[in-house]
């Protein structure tokens, strides 16, 4: 009871300032404040508590965005991949971003159409390899994306991921019928076999 008190205090005060953040700690404990946390990715949410939506793109952007999607290839400490980044967000232009940091990730570089050089910027299906301004901005233009940001407020890129994400476990395949049954005796305690009574005239 106490819990749903406080999150009402915080929801009405947020909404006092116009928006709420919702995100999880490293230990799996939901928040909620009228701020957003100093690390990681928050979900806004509105007064009545549902998340808010995605603000929809322009026409013209909208279209270019769907027949020519941009993906941007970086990489930790790369000064050439934070001017790249930096050119998309000036421009407006909306794109995913993937990190190639391990093995696995420079082959998926390579299926985009990169070498070993980043960033790769990737429009539509035309790579571009490294940074040049000039170049970039000129496959932006030849896919149709508007010069100047057209980016509705409140629009947010989304978290960059790895460009060859960890697939999930799998799980062991479950054991075929004879062999299950099989199993499951080896499991059962084994009993000792108990000794047979000897006939009433039977004398050592």
């Amino acid at each position: 009871m106490r819990a749903v008190a406080a999150f009402a205090l915080v929801v009405a005060a947020a909404a006092a300032h116009g928006q709420t953040y919702k995100w999880k700690d490293a230990a799996g404990v939901v928040h909620y404040s009228d701020t957003p946390p100093a690390k990681g990715t928050a979900q806004v949410l509105r007064p009545d508590n549902r998340p808010e939506a995605t603000p929809s793109l322009p026409y013209e952007l909208a279209r270019a965005a769907k027949l020519h999607p941009v993906t941007l290839y970086t990489t930790a400490r790369c000064d050439a991949c934070d001017q790249g980044r930096a050119l998309l967000r000036a421009r407006g232009i909306p794109f995913a971003e993937k990190t190639v940091n391990t093995a696995e990730d420079r082959e998926q570089l390579h299926r985009a159409g990169g070498k070993d050089e980043l960033p790769l910027l990737v429009v539509g299906n035309r790579p571009v390899t490294g940074f040049a301004a000039g170049t970039w901005n000129e496959a932006l233009d030849a896919a149709s994306y508007p010069r100047k940001t057209m980016l509705p407020p409140g629009y947010r890129t989304g978290a960059s991921e790895a460009a060859a994400p960890v697939p999930p476990p799998r799980l062991p395949a479950p054991p075929a019928p004879d062999e299950a049954a099989a199993q499951a005796e080896r499991q059962q305690p084994r009993q000792q076999p108990q000794p047979k009574k000897a006939p009433p005239d039977f004398q050592f």
